[in-house]
C-alpha cells in the first residue's frame, strides 16, 4: 500500500521512495473523474472530512445536501470518522450504512465492543472492520470514481500519513483508530493510529489530490467555542481538610441505595470527572480542536461548514438522525457560498 507524504509538524513533506520530492507520485489520484460531477463539468471540488467519532455522522448530512444539489466530489480527504464516511460514500456504499447507524441504539452499540485485553487499546476494533468489509468487501483506493485520502499517523514518530492506495477498509480502520481506545493498526510495515492527532480536518490533502475548492467539515467547531486564556481560577484555595471532608462526603452519597439502583456509583467522584475514559476522551477532545484551529489558519478552505454538534458526545452514535440532520442543515446555511465559489472558478 502507498503511503502518502509524511510530515514532520510544521516542516517540509519527505517523499516516499519511489517518487521524487514535488512530482505528482506524492498524492496521486486514486480514480477517474466521474462525468456527471460538480456542477456541469465545473471546478474540481474536494471534501476534507474532519474526525469527531460519532459526531461524523453529520457528514451523511452534508454529501445528501451536495447531492440534491447536484454536487458530487471529486476529491474526498478523510481524517478518521471523515474518512468512514467519505470511503463509504465514494465506494456507493453509504445508503446501507446510514440505515444501519439510523438503527443503532445504546444496546445494539455493545455487540461492537471487543475488549482487547493486555493490548495496547481498550477494543481491537475488529468487529467494526468486519461490519466496514461487509459494506466494501475487497474495494481498493484505486478502485474509488474519485481521488481519495485516509489520514492517519503512524505510532512511534508522528508522521502523517496518507493513506492513497490499497485495501479501503484497511485505510479507514488505521485512520479512526483512537489510541487508548482501540489497538493501533499495522498497514504497510508501519503501525498506525488516528489521524486526527496530527491533521484533524485534511484541507492539505484535500488540495494535494488536486481539490480546487475545498469544502472543510469541521464536527468540533460547537464544542469549544473560541476558546481563551483564564487568568484566574475564580474560586479560593481549598485546605487539604475541607477536600478530605468534600471527598467523604462524596463517598457517602455514592453508596445511597438510590444511587446504586441507577449505576450512579460506577463512573466515579460526584462533583469530578465521572471516569478515566471521559478525562482521555475531553482531553483527546482539547488536543484537536486546538491543531484543527492550527492548520485550518495556515491552510483555511474555500468554504466552512460547521455542524451544531456540542450536545453530541463522541460516543453518541445511537443519535445518528440528529447529526445527520446537523450536517444537513450547516451545509445548507453556506450552500450559497459554495455555489458562488463553483461560479467563481468556471
Amino acid at each position: 500500500m502507498f503511503l502518502g507524504p509524511y510530515r514532520f509538524g510544521r516542516g517540509a513533506a519527505a517523499a516516499p521512495p519511489e517518487a521524487e520530492p514535488g512530482s505528482p507520485a506524492q498524492a496521486p489520484a486514486s480514480g477517474p473523474e466521474t462525468s456527471d460531477q460538480n456542477v456541469a463539468d465545473g471546478p474540481r471540488v474536494a471534501l476534507a472530512l474532519g474526525g469527531g467519532a460519532a459526531r461524523g455522522l453529520a457528514h451523511i448530512g452534508v454529501l445528501r445536501v451536495l447531492e440534491r444539489h447536484g454536487i458530487r466530489p471529486s476529491v474526498i480527504a478523510g481524517t478518521s470518522i471523515g474518512a468512514a464516511v467519505g470511503g463509504l460514500w465514494a465506494a456507493g456504499s453509504l445508503d446501507a450504512f446510514e440505515a444501519w447507524a439510523r438503527r443503532l441504539t445504546r444496546r445494539s452499540m455493545l455487540s461492537l465492543i471487543d475488549p482487547a485485553l493486555g493490548a495496547a487499546g481498550l477494543m481491537n476494533g475488529r468487529r467494526l472492520l468486519d461490519r466496514l468489509r461487509a459494506e466494501v468487501g475487497s474495494v481498493t483506493i484505486e478502485d474509488l470514481p474519485i481521488a481519495f485520502s485516509a489520514i492517519a499517523t503512524e505510532l512511534g514518530t508522528g508522521h502523517e500519513i496518507w493513506l492513497t492506495r490499497g485495501n479501503l477498509a484497511d485505510a479507514i480502520h488505521a485512520s479512526y483508530s483512537l489510541p487508548g481506545i482501540f489497538t493501533p493498526v499495522k498497514v504497510g510495515g508501519r503501525w498506525l493510529m488516528d489521524g486526527a492527532l496530527v491533521n484533524p480536518i485534511p484541507v492539505s490533502s484535500a488540495r494535494a489530490l488536486g481539490g480546487r475548492i475545498v469544502i472543510a467539515v469541521n464536527l468540533n467547531a460547537e464544542v469549544f467555542g473560541r476558546g481563551t486564556v483564564i487568568q484566574d481560577h475564580g474560586g479560593p484555595i481549598v485546605s487539604t481538610a475541607e477536600a478530605l471532608a468534600k471527598k467523604k462526603e462524596g463517598i457517602a452519597r455514592m453508596w445511597r441505595p438510590d444511587r446504586i439502583l441507577r449505576g450512579g456509583f460506577l463512573p466515579g467522584p460526584v462533583d469530578g470527572p465521572k471516569a478515566i475514559s471521559a478525562v482521555m476522551i475531553d482531553a483527546f477532545n482539547v488536543m484537536q480542536d486546538r491543531i484543527a484551529r492550527a492548520r485550518l489558519a495556515g491552510d483555511p478552505p474555500d468554504v466552512n461548514v460547521a455542524p451544531k454538534l456540542g450536545k453530541i458526545g463522541l460516543f453518541d452514535f445511537h443519535r445518528a438522525d440528529e447529526a445527520i440532520a446537523a450536517g444537513a442543515e450547516a451545509t445548507e446555511r453556506v450552500m450559497e457560498d459554495i455555489v458562488t465559489a463553483i461560479e467563481a472558478l468556471r
